[in-house]
Order: C-alpha cells, then structure tokens, then sequence
C-alpha cells in the first residue's frame, strides 16, 4: 500500500510559516511529504528543508516525493530529536518549523498498523514500528496504570470500568487484536453513552499516546524548537485533540510572557523579556470546504509563534 496522506490546512501553514528563499526549515512530522513539498518549492535561492519522521514508510515516501528539491533531506527520526538531527545536517538554527501532530491518514488506513478500531488487526499502534506495543500496554499494564492513561490521555470518564473489564479479559486469554479492545470497550460503557458516538476513541486515541509518548516528544520540541528559531522564525503547530492543542497553547503563552514579578513589586526585578509573539491569538481552524473534502481535518487547529 502506497503512503497516503491528505496535509491538513495546507495553505494556512504555507502562510503562517512566512517562507524565505534562502532560509532554513524543519518539518518534524513530514509524512508523505504534502507540506514538506510546498515547503521545498519555495526555497529557491539555496534554501534547506529537513523533513523528519519516525515512521519508516513515511520517511521513505517523502524521501520520494522531495527527489526533485535539492535542498531537501529527510532523516528517520523524532521531532523531539530536531536539535541533535539539525545539528548532524551542520544546521543550529531554523526560520520556520512546521509539526502536523497525531496519527496520519496512513497510519489509520492501513489496517495491520493496529490504530484504527474500524477494523480487526493486530493490537500495535507504533508510530515508528519498533519498541513497546499497544498489545504490551493492554496485556501488562496494572489497572491503576491502565485506568491513569484512559483518563489522563483520553480523558475517560470510564476510565477504570474499562481497565477492570480489560484485566478481566486478558487473565482468560492475551488480548490481541483491535477488534478485542473494541468489545471490551463498548462492553464497559452504558448503553445510552455508547449511542452518542464511538466509545472506542478516547480509549485508542489514549493507548495510541501512551505507546508513541506523544506528549513528553510534544513537551521537549516545544521547548528544543523555540530554542531553535532564529529571529523573526516561525513554529506553526497543528493539533487534533485538547491535550495537544492544550499544552502548544500555553507554551506558547508562557514564550510570550515578559515580567512574572508579583503585581505589589514597584519594579520589574525578574527581568524577564517576552521571547515570541503570537501570530493568531485564536486557534486557526479548517474551512468548511477543507472539511468536506477531508473529514479528518474538523478537529485541527494551527497555532502560530514567532520569535522576537
């Protein structure tokens, strides 16, 4: 199967991330390469891009696709990793980032990864296809672990319902497919919540988080990120769910915050200087025509810094 993925407001990003000719760019989720494409047509006075992703099919497609720009790579990797990656390419700082969180459209379309409960596959969810499994998590996980993740990361309300139903499933026999933890799922939930909408979401979505550490990577390229941007750089971040968006949202807050001295201090003793500025106060959100065509992009929101 082909690697396929629709880039999610596409041109907003485009926009946002101010391109120069000749600058420096880092799309940490590059994928199959939709805004890492638009990303190296613009960059024709010597321009770099550097495309990085964990997933080894998504890396070999953008590989692919950005053949035909010279001032393309893609590297296999975390965009945690951003610095150290920039760093082996001879590159310590950037003019604009661009990461497109979550899962991809691949990812959910191709039935053996395991992330998508519309169909029966192997528990995996490895975004990179190595290391501690969906399946390890279910199978091995303490209730108390397994209850903290569904609520923490999926923010269940049937968080330990689902946990003690999951421990016990799986003292009769392992749990192995996608198509198991669906049951288990819908099997825990009450009949009338269960009709709202899917009751597995929450609950893959928080064992997908868990099995990629989604969020402690997200947390560290803030940070690295940032750090990264040179003067008048731009991050554009696109998230799909409240966590996400949550944590970019006030990391972001926190690079724009100048004095944090106590409000009776007669002076600024801290001296603490904003470090960014925000490009759009309110999240950007998909256009109603970007949604119809693509379903998937009605949860996105694109959140733009620039550092000053």
């Amino acid at each position: 199967m082909g690697f396929s993925h629709i880039s999610v407001m596409l041109d907003e990003c485009i926009e946002g991330l101010d391109i120069k000719p000749d600058g420096v760019y880092i799309d940490g989720t590059c994928g199959g390469a939709g805004h890492s494409a638009e990303i190296a047509k613009r960059l024709t006075s010597g321009g770099v891009l550097i495309g990085i992703d964990r997933d080894p099919d998504a890396a070999a497609a953008a590989s692919e696709r950005l053949k035909p720009y010279a001032g393309a790579r893609v590297i296999r990797g975390n965009f945690s990793d951003m610095k150290a990656i920039a760093a082996g390419e001879g590159i310590d700082g950037a003019d604009g980032i661009l990461l497109d969180l979550g899962v991809s459209s691949h990812q959910l379309d191709t039935a053996e990864r395991g992330f998508s409960y519309h169909s029966d596959a192997p528990l995996d969810m490895r975004m990179s296809q190595s290391g501690t499994s969906a399946r390890d998590i279910v199978n091995n996980a303490s209730y108390e672990e397994l209850s903290r993740i569904l609520w923490e990361y999926g923010e269940e309300r049937f968080s330990r319902k689902i946990a003690d139903t999951i421990i016990k499933r799986r003292e009769v026999k392992p749990i192995e497919t996608t198509s198991e933890l669906a049951d288990i799922v819908c099997s825990s939930i009450p009949a009338k919540f269960r009709r709202e909408k899917n009751p597995c979401k929450k609950t893959f979505q928080a064992i997908r988080i868990a099995v990629n550490c989604e969020l402690d990577e997200l947390d560290k390229a803030l940070d690295d990120g940032f750090d990264m941007l040179k003067s008048g750089g731009r991050f554009c971040i696109i998230t799909f769910h409240s966590l996400e968006d949550r944590i970019v949202k006030q990391r972001f807050t926190s690079f724009c915050t100048g004095c944090i001295c106590p409000p009776d201090f007669p002076i600024c003793v801290c001296g603490r200087k904003p470090r960014g500025r925000l490009i759009n106060r309110k999240p950007i959100e998909a256009t109603e025509d970007e949604v119809a065509r693509n379903n998937r992009s009605r949860s996105a929101k694109l959140r733009i810094i620039e550092k000053i």
